[in-house]
């Protein structure tokens, strides 16, 4: 018999959710893995293809527990956060909960499959290179439009 029951991120706020329910949000793009620069004057945000040195070819972290201690300016994401960061990209289901909108077809809580994120060409997999590779005086040669 089929449920009549919507999915929680339909039916919860970010700030209702459970932990375990939080973390299924992540669909594991490594967007957020990827440094950015924001320019003074302006305010605006651009993206690098220059991936933190603890994100994997699977886009996912390999020290999760141990991220923030282990990477200083890798922040801890709160549903507060999530209403607020601008640097959050647009396909993140965070900020998109956030903002009231759907999560998209490839989301692996609606595809059913963790793969759709990549098939459909929105993680970073394949397309950064690890920071240790960079020097971090040299991130504005490595601007990405993604």
């Amino acid at each position: 018999m089929a449920s009549d029951r919507q999915p929680f991120w339909q039916t919860k706020s970010l700030h209702e959710m459970t932990p375990e329910e939080w973390e299924a949000l992540c669909d594991c793009c490594g967007r957020c893995c990827v440094y950015k620069l924001q320019y003074e004057d302006t305010g605006e945000i651009h993206y690098t293809n220059v991936a933190c040195r603890l994100l994997d070819d699977y886009c996912r972290c390999t020290r999760y527990e141990q991220r923030l201690r282990l990477v200083p300016h890798c922040l801890e994401l709160t549903p507060a956060k999530a209403e607020r960061l601008q640097w959050l990209p647009t396909t993140c289901a965070y900020r998109r909960l956030a903002l009231g909108e759907l999560l998209e077809w490839w989301h692996p809580l609606v595809s059913g499959d963790p793969n759709t994120v990549h098939l459909a060409g929105i993680s970073v997999r394949g397309k950064v290179v690890p920071e240790e590779c960079v020097d971090p005086d040299q991130l504005q040669y490595y601007l990405m439009s993604w």
